[in-house]
């Protein structure tokens, strides 16, 4: 065990977080154990649980701080067209998959159906949803925003389960996956906008090569 630093309660669990960060995109969440947690913080098992009562505890904090983080990262500008903010998103999400590829399996395997981490998920699906809601060139007639707003619930579910899926896989490249996330929303949100939301990103020589199925 390193030296203790004295940290305030808020410093000491600011580090906690950033050691268990660490540890759970290293490996997967079976193989990461408080007591290595405490030792490399260079703190007592006593104190690391003072702080967080159990692994679970640890990695819903974890998983909270990166869905903020996210959030925060994901600008959707007004001035930028809708296919740019969609494709910033994206990849600021993908960015974070791939540096923490056992930390998201771990949230959506090893941990699915769990309440905790499940109401993270979708705290921050429903922030994102009410973002691209308010910059969507929503049509007058009654009914509109909830038809778009359904579409986008059902798209990010999607989005979620496509990228961990090829966070398990890979059957495609990163540029295809962002592709087809964002084709996938422009063709089912088209027919409900006042204005054409534009077209694929994606070079037509490209097109008809996107994932194979898993």
């Amino acid at each position: 065990m390193s030296p203790r630093q004295r940290l305030s309660p808020a410093g000491r669990r600011a580090q906690l977080l950033a050691v268990g960060a660490r540890l759970f995109a290293a490996r997967p969440y079976d193989d990461v154990l408080m007591e290595e947690v405490a030792e490399e913080a260079g703190v007592s098992r006593a104190l690391l649980y003072r702080h967080f009562s159990s692994k679970h505890a640890l990695f819903a904090a974890v998983y909270q701080q990166a869905a903020d983080r996210l959030l925060a990262e994901t600008r959707l500008d007004p001035a930028d067209s809708l296919v740019e903010q969609l494709v910033q998103g994206i990849e600021v999400h993908l960015d974070y998959f791939v540096a923490n590829r056992h930390a998201v399996l771990a949230a959506n395997r090893v941990l699915a159906g769990d309440p905790v981490i499940q109401t993270i998920m979708t705290n921050e699906l429903d922030a994102l949803r009410t973002r691209l809601l308010a910059v969507l060139p929503l049509a007058d007639e009654s009914g509109a925003r909830e038809a778009v707003s359904g579409v986008l619930k059902s798209w990010l579910v999607f989005v979620q389960v496509l990228c961990v899926d090829w966070l398990a896989h890979e059957t495609c490249t990163r540029t295809q996956l962002r592709d087809v996330c964002v084709g996938a929303v422009l063709g089912a949100l088209r027919p409900l906008l006042a204005e054409d939301p534009g077209g694929p990103p994606v070079p037509e020589k490209n097109l008809g090569r996107g994932c194979r199925g898993s």
